[in-house]
C-alpha cells in the first residue's frame, strides 16, 4: 500500500517502511506531520525547550506541599498530607522509563491556556479528552494537501486518501488486537456503534421472551438502544444489580443468565463509578448459554491495553474523542462470523456493489455497514492519535494513572463533607463525588472560577446514580496528562468552597 507523505507539501509515492502501530521507531521531526501519523509508530513529542508547563510535576521527585492557595494569595486552604506524588519523569518504581505526564503534557497546546485567569486544569476527560498537536497538525496537513473522497475515485488523491483511510482501519484492528482490518466498522462513535448492533444484529436475532442483560452501571448509550429494539422485538432488557461498592453483583449476574439470554451488554469501565468489571469472565459465562457479548470500551481504551480476542468479545465499541482523537469518529469490532451475518442498517453509496430497480447487491463487510461518505479526516486523526498513544508504554501509563488515582482519593478524603461514589478495587481514575451542602452544578461553577474543569449532572448514567440514591453528582476524571499538582489545586479549591459555608 502506498502511504501518503506531505513533507514539504508533496506526496511522493513510496512504500511505508514501518507498520503504523509496530514498535521501535525513533521520534520524528514535526515537519513530517501526516507521514508520522500514517506510517510511523511513534509520535513526535514536543522538545524539552517547549513552553513551561504551569502545572508540571516537581522533577525532584519530592512531594511538594499540596495546598498552593497561600502561595497564590488565596489563604485558608489547609495542607494535605498524602503519600509521595506519582509519575515523576524518572518513572514509577519498577516501570520502564518510557512515559511521564510532563512529556505528554508538552504535546497538548490547550493545556497551556488560562481560564478565568488561572492555568487550565482539565479534569473532564470522561466527557472528552484533549488533542495532542500531532493530531491537530495531521488534520491540518490532510486538509491542506490530501483532501479527497475515497474508494470510488480513479485519480491520485482519491487513491491516496483511500489508502490513508484503510491504514486507519488496519491501525484500529491492531490497537484492539482484532484478527483483521475487515473486522472493523467505522462509525461516529460508541453510541452509533451500539445502535448499529441493536438495529442490525438485534432485529434479526431477538424475539419474544428473549433477554438482554444490562448492568445498572451502564451509560445510557448502552441501555436505551436495547430498550428500543426490545420493544420492537418483544424481548426484555434485564438489569444486573450492583453491589454497594459499585461492582457488578456477579452472583446475581450468574443467576440471571439463562437459555433465554441472547445478549449481554457491559462496559469495560464505568464512566460514573470507574468500575472495571471482570469482562473476560462475564463473557465466558455468557457464552456457556450461547449469548453474545457487547463490550462498551469508550472509557477503557485510553486507560489500559485492550485485546478483543483475549476478552472473546463478540462486539467491542469505542469513540475516538475519548482517546485523544477527533470527535465524530469511532469504531465497531465484531467477530468475523457475526459481522458477516449482519444486514445493512443504512442504505446508500459505498455499501453497494450494483444498484438496479429490480435487484441491488451489496458490498462485503465492513463496507456493507458504512453507507455514505465516511469521516475521512476523522479516521486520519484517529490513526494519528493511536500512533501518539502507542508511542508510550501503555502499561506504564496504566500504572501512573492508578497511582495518581490513589493520590487523588487520599487527597479528596481531607475535604470535609466530601463523599466519593464507588470503591471497587479494580477501576479507572474516575472520581465522582458529592459535597455536603453544595449542589453539583454549584461545585462545578466554583471550580471553573479557578480554571478547573469538571462535570456535574447525571453523567448519562442515571440508574447508576440512583443506586446511591442520587440524581446528580460532580465528577473529576483523570487522564495520562494530569498531575498531582492539578489534584492539589482541585482539593484546595474544594476546601475554600467548604469554608464559604
Amino acid at each position: 500500500m502506498t502511504t501518503p507523505d506531505v513533507s514539504g507539501s508533496r506526496w511522493p509515492h513510496t512504500a511505508p517502511t514501518a507498520d503504523p502501530l509496530a514498535g521501535g521507531a525513533a521520534h520524528l521531526d514535526p515537519a513530517t506531520m501526516l507521514t508520522a501519523a500514517l506510517s510511523m509508530s511513534t509520535a513526535t513529542h514536543a522538545p524539552t525547550d517547549a513552553p513551561a508547563d504551569p502545572v508540571a510535576a516537581d522533577p525532584t521527585g519530592q512531594a511538594a506541599p499540596a495546598a498552593q492557595g497561600a502561595q497564590d494569595g488565596q489563604a485558608g486552604s489547609p495542607p494535605l498530607q498524602p503519600t509521595a506524588r506519582p509519575g515523576q519523569p524518572t518513572g514509577l518504581p519498577g516501570q520502564p522509563v518510557a512515559f511521564s505526564p510532563e512529556m505528554a503534557r508538552r504535546d497538548f497546546p490547550i493545556l497551556h491556556r488560562t481560564v478565568n485567569g488561572h492555568p487550565l486544569v482539565w479534569l473532564d476527560n470522561g466527557a472528552t479528552t484533549q488533542k495532542p498537536r500531532q493530531v491537530i497538525e495531521t488534520l491540518a496537513a490532510f486538509y491542506g494537501s490530501a483532501n479527497s473522497n475515497i474508494h470510488r475515485g480513479a485519480h491520485t488523491m482519491a487513491r491516496e486518501a483511500t489508502e490513508a483511510y484503510e491504514a486507519g482501519r488496519a491501525a484500529v484492528a491492531r490497537f484492539l488486537g482484532a484478527p483483521s482490518p475487515d473486522d472493523i466498522v467505522f462509525v461516529r462513535g460508541t453510541t452509533e456503534a451500539i445502535n448499529l448492533v441493536a438495529q442490525s444484529w438485534g432485529r434479526a436475532n431477538l424475539g419474544p421472551g428473549d433477554d438482554i442483560l444490562v448492568p445498572v452501571l451502564e451509560h445510557h448509550s448502552n441501555i436505551v438502544p436495547w430498550q428500543l429494539v426490545a420493544k420492537e422485538t418483544r424481548a426484555r432488557v434485564v438489569p444486573v444489580p450492583l453491589r454497594p461498592d459499585g461492582q457488578i453483583d456477579l452472583d446475581a449476574y450468574a443467576d440471571l443468565l439463562s437459555m433465554r439470554t441472547q445478549l449481554v451488554a457491559v462496559s469495560q469501565a464505568s464512566n460514573v463509578l470507574g468500575t472495571v468489571p471482570p469482562v473476560r469472565e462475564m463473557t465466558a459465562l455468557a457464552h456457556r448459554y450461547g449469548a453474545k457479548v457487547l463490550v462498551d470500551g469508550a472509557q477503557a481504551v485510553a486507560h489500559f491495553p485492550v485485546d478483543v480476542q483475549d476478552l472473546d468479545a463478540d462486539f467491542y465499541v469505542f469513540s475516538g474523542h475519548k482517546l485523544f482523537a477527533p470527535t465524530g469518529i469511532g469504531a465497531l469490532y465484531a467477530k468475523p462470523d457475526v459481522l458477516r451475518g449482519m444486514a445493512p442498517w443504512q442504505g446508500g453509496g459505498n455499501m453497494i456493489e450494483s444498484v438496479g430497480f429490480t435487484r441491488t447487491t451489496y458490498a462485503p463487510v465492513p463496507h456493507l455497514l458504512e453507507a455514505g461518505t465516511g469521516h475521512i479526516s476523522g479516521v486520519v486523526g484517529l490513526l494519528s492519535a493511536l500512533n501518539w498513544l502507542t508511542s508510550f508504554d501503555r502499561e506504564a501509563i496504566a500504572a501512573y494513572e492508578t497511582s495518581l488515582m490513589a493520590y487523588a482519593q487520599q487527597a479528596l478524603a481531607t475535604v470535609p463533607g466530601l463523599e466519593l461514589l464507588g470503591s471497587a478495587p479494580d477501576r479507572i481514575a474516575v472520581l465522582t463525588f458529592t459535597l455536603a451542602g453544595h449542589d453539583p452544578t454549584a461545585i462545578a461553577d466554583w471550580l471553573d472560577r479557578d480554571g478547573i474543569a469538571i462535570r456535574a449532572g447525571h453523567h448519562c448514567a442515571q440508574p447508576a446514580l440512583a443506586h446511591y440514591g442520587l440524581e446528580s453528582a460532580a465528577r473529576a476524571s483523570l487522564a495520562l496528562y494530569n498531575t498531582p499538582e492539578e489534584v492539589d489545586k482541585l482539593v484546595a479549591s474544594l476546601h475554600r468552597l467548604q469554608q464559604t459555608g
